[in-house]
């Protein structure tokens, strides 16, 4: 398994460690549901070093990146960031991304994790531009600050008050080390993302500064498994649970994202018969009415009939409700739409809601 640089700091911590993505990574420190409400009610850190980082450079940089991805990237701006996808010819999708505009020639495209292999190679077979592409993910360290007091702990670390707004990014420096720092998020408060180079002792200076700010608000490492309950609670795609080769954007509710009317990119011209023809299942969120613990896989059911399945699920640490993504038919997506979860040969009551899950 790999390590990220943090790793040292983790067992330290007595964070509980799993395989995830052939990296060491923390799943939790405490307990899940304190990690959760931490970032709801105040500060978290979450090492998301795992994450894949590819730069594009050259003169046809933007033309290889508005080729790959569905959405428009020639409305970026030096210091934006864009939320993406990549398909394949039939619509299917191989990642969900962001796409950092460096300069007029260069790109960084962050990836998941599980993709990175996957995502470079796909890249570099659709590279007809002759543009220079480089994966530097193992160079990178990646943190995540997240909550309503972020800004406050990144201001005492930068000397600066900040006026980075949604989707934009700068470069910084915290602890005599220089970041990428940007402001995206996966959680749905207010966060931040520092992106560095350096060794082990480059990361530990970071972490420490970061949490030495953090201390007059209680600032906790966050794990793995609240980051996943956490964009739950928004409604937030997962790549391999919610999305993945076999889904297109249109049924995922990433129309969005999804410019139809950009020149030619790979998937444009399945998409556009998707939606043309009208899409066959949703992905809607959906709420139950009784105790229990909606897992991915688990049947989604109506007058007894399976008619989709769950692809993410939780109780909420902030509505304490059974809350849950999945693919129903078309013609159950509506909200309101009563339905039921089959869970261990029972029919538990649950409806389709609107997102998010949480008042925001």
């Amino acid at each position: 398994m790999k390590k990220t640089r943090f790793n040292n700091i983790h067992h330290k911590l007595g964070a509980k460690m799993v395989d995830f993505a052939g990296f060491e990574m923390p799943v939790q420190y405490s307990s899940i549901i304190e990690e959760h409400k931490s970032v709801r009610n105040s500060v978290g850190v979450f090492d998301v070093s795992h994450m894949g980082e590819f730069f594009v450079s050259g003169d046809k940089a933007l033309d290889l990146v508005q080729h790959i991805t569905v959405n428009d990237a020639s409305v970026l701006i030096p210091g934006k960031v864009q939320y993406s996808a990549m398909c394949y010819n039939d619509g299917g999708i191989v990642d969900d991304l962001l796409v950092y505009r460096i300069s007029d020639t260069e790109f960084m495209l962050v990836v998941n994790a599980a993709n990175i292999e996957k995502d470079f190679n796909w890249i570099a077979e659709n590279n007809k531009f002759n543009t220079d592409l480089k994966n530097l993910s193992d160079d990178y360290s990646l943190l995540a600050v997240q909550g309503p007091n972020s800004e406050k702990v990144i201001e005492k670390l930068t000397g600066d008050e900040l006026n980075l707004e949604y989707y934009h990014f700068e470069k910084g420096n915290i602890a005599g080390i220089d970041i990428i720092l940007s402001r995206t998020g996966y959680t749905g408060e207010i966060g931040y993302e520092l992106y560095f180079t350096g060794e082990e002792k480059d990361a530990e200076k970071v972490w420490n500064a970061i949490f030495e700010a953090g201390a007059e608000f209680g600032i906790k490492p966050v794990g793995l498994a609240a980051r996943d309950s956490l964009r739950l609670e928004m409604g937030f795609c997962l790549y391999g649970n919610d999305i993945d080769k076999t889904t297109n954007p249109i049924e995922a509710g990433l129309g969005w994202i999804t410019k139809v009317k950009k020149e030619n990119f790979i998937g444009l011209d399945a998409i556009k018969k998707i939606k043309e023809d009208g899409i066959k299942r949703k992905l809607v969120a959906m709420v139950a009415h009784e105790r229990t613990f909606p897992r991915h896989g688990y049947e989604i059911r109506s007058e007894g009939k399976k008619i989709g399945e769950i692809t993410s699920g939780t109780v909420s640490p902030v509505t304490e409700k059974p809350i849950a993504l999945g693919y129903v038919d078309a013609e159950y997506k509506a909200i309101g739409t009563k339905i039921d979860f089959f869970i261990r040969n029972k029919e538990i009551p649950a409806e389709v809601v609107k997102l998010p899950f949480i008042e925001k």
